[in-house]
């Protein structure tokens, strides 16, 4: 009779200890090594934003001045067009994969 009085109080000593214990501290956060890639990914992204303006503008002046000093040749106004183009789209893409995670974080908060 012992012995069943035992069991009963340590299976209930521990339950208490599982579930109002442990599990706030352990089963509700998030493990460090998650943290620490999503801290990583977040300031990549904000490293790429922050060096995209910069390279999109510098694409779109030797754009503008491929053309402005092409001098009648075809080619060079196509190219000029082209790089215009390209790098403006390009920093389109980027800035709305920016808002499209941005969201998705908002929205998974």
């Amino acid at each position: 009779m012992k012995k069943l009085y035992f069991y009963t109080y340590f299976t209930f000593i521990f339950t208490f200890i599982l579930l109002f214990i442990f599990s706030p501290n352990s089963f509700a956060a998030y493990p460090k090594l998650i943290v620490t890639l999503t801290d990583a990914f977040q300031s990549i992204e904000n490293w790429l934003i922050k060096i995209s303006t910069p390279a999109a503008a510098v694409a779109v002046g030797t754009g503008v001045f491929m053309k402005k000093f092409s001098f009648g040749d075809e080619e060079r106004l196509r190219m000029g067009k082209k790089i215009i183009r390209g790098s403006l789209f390009s920093y389109a893409f980027l800035i709305s994969i920016d808002l499209i995670l941005s969201t998705i974080n908002l929205l998974l908060s």
